[in-house]
């Protein structure tokens, strides 16, 4: 399931990013998004979603979203 798909306030685990982009990875590495961190999906924007990462809180766009795979 990506994080665009998932339910507010529950806490998931992230499984996997899909980019392309090294930069990009690299900068959500650098907010605490990487494999096996735990996220919640805070809340469902028009066409973004603020998330919660190691009680730092992101928004990000749904393109993001849907190449975050989680369980």
């Amino acid at each position: 399931m990506t994080l665009w798909e998932a339910q507010e306030g529950k806490e998931y685990i992230i499984e996997q990013i899909n980019t392309d982009d090294e930069e990009l990875d690299a900068f959500l590495f650098s907010l605490g998004c990487y494999s096996g961190e735990k996220i919640t999906v805070v809340s469902h924007l028009k066409n973004s979603c603020m998330v919660s990462i190691k009680d730092a809180r992101y928004n990000i766009d749904r393109q993001l979203a849907e190449a975050i795979i989680i369980f």
